[in-house]
């Protein structure tokens, strides 16, 4: 499948500037957009959800953020009426084995990435998209 759309989804600004540069750099898809906070994410996602051209292929979400976390993201997220499947990344600076074993709860989570991404860690995420 080709990576057209990203959305990263993470409140600390550097990390988005970072994440930003390096797919870019290695072409991980054709467009970035990025959020903050997750719940402008999901606001986004639930407008565009009768829309697939819209909607991301893949989301980069982190896990610990405030208004709403990536978990709760997650959990509001299967209930969306998408008409796109959509493959989402954990990338997050959490090491809690649990939080490890959380993700495997959902479907949708192809991959738990530990911080800070690299190319190696694009590359091993576009085999599983």
């Amino acid at each position: 499948m080709k990576n057209k759309i990203t959305y990263l989804i993470d409140d600390d600004k550097l990390s988005i500037r970072l994440m930003s540069m390096l797919i870019s750099k290695n072409k991980f898809c054709e467009e970035i957009i990025s959020f903050c906070n997750a719940e402008l994410a999901l606001e986004n996602l639930k407008i565009n959800c009768n829309i697939p051209d819209n909607l991301p292929d893949v989301i980069l979400l982190d896990l610990n953020m405030p208004i709403l976390d990536g978990w709760q993201f997650l959990d509001e997220f299967i209930h969306l009426p998408l008409k796109k499947e959509i493959s989402i990344f954990i990338v997050t600076s959490s090491i809690d084995p649990s939080d490890i074993e959380m993700a495997k709860n959902y479907k949708m989570v192809k991959s738990y990435i530990m911080k800070p991404i690299t190319a190696q860690k694009l590359e091993e995420a576009t085999q599983l998209i």
